[in-house]
């Protein structure tokens, strides 16, 4: 099925100009979200990783169930405040605001390779924020993956790593 018909656009949110890539349309159909996570792991694949790194909120529906079906440890990139235990954090810019994210300090151990997932690349904010809390903790970041890139905002131009989409939109 082509999984670009399952995402749904939602002109003016939040703000006016910006048309969001809803993807809970493709979440609540079980053979699209099914596929989705199949052809994402055919992606993830390709690279030799020990960790699934996803990013609050959406990378976690995404990045969970690929590092289930390839029995790779999965850790969480959250908000801050969010997090129990000792966690290092970073400032970043969205494509309409800024934010900060963190993510505990012994998620990942010196020298892990992990892939990074999240359900949009935009800006690269976010994307590059999660690589830069990575490489602090020590880890080989070999990637960013996502389930959809805008193209035309250039947001994979500033994060420094590999960045793979499996569908793209017009910004």
């Amino acid at each position: 099925m082509d999984l670009k018909e399952t995402i749904r656009s939602i002109k003016d949110y939040p703000e006016e100009g910006v048309t969001f890539r809803d993807i809970t349309t493709l979440l609540k159909e079980g053979d699209a979200f099914k596929q989705c996570i199949d052809e994402l792991i055919a992606l993830a694949e390709k690279k030799e990783i020990d960790k699934i790194v996803g990013i609050e909120a959406r990378g976690f529906l995404i990045g969970a169930p690929m590092a289930y079906a390839m029995g790779k440890g999965f850790v969480p990139v959250r908000k801050p405040g969010k997090l129990p235990s000792e966690t290092v954090a970073t400032h970043y810019d969205l494509e309409y605001g800024s934010d900060s994210v963190e993510m505990h300090i012994d998620g990942i151990d010196k020298g892990e390779r992990v892939l990074i997932v999240d359900d949009l690349l935009a800006t690269g904010g976010t994307g590059k924020a999660a690589v830069e809390l990575c490489k602090e903790v020590g880890a080989e970041v070999v990637g960013c993956l996502f389930l959809i890139e805008l193209d035309g905002l250039n947001g994979r131009d500033d994060i420094g790593v590999e960045v793979e989409s499996l569908l793209h939109f017009p910004a």
